[in-house]
């Protein structure tokens, strides 16, 4: 089933996503300067995590604790 079709794999996909933009700011920060197209989508997606970041992160312990559990 595709990650579109199943809304807890969705879920998992555009968590992941944030995670993966914010660590790619932080550690090459201008990768992700440019703040419109295609690219300025992943530079929301790290602003995201950058300033929700204590929710980003119980989003992803329970995301843990819902794959091994369920």
């Amino acid at each position: 089933m595709s990650a579109l079709f199943n809304f807890h794999s969705f879920l998992t996909v555009v968590l992941l996503g944030i995670c993966a933009c914010t660590y790619l700011k932080m550690q090459f920060p201008a990768l992700l300067e440019q703040k419109t197209g295609f690219r300025g989508f992943f530079w929301k997606a790290a602003r995201i995590g950058e300033r929700l970041s204590p929710w980003v992160a119980v989003g992803c312990f329970t995301m843990g604790v819902s794959v091994i559990f369920f």
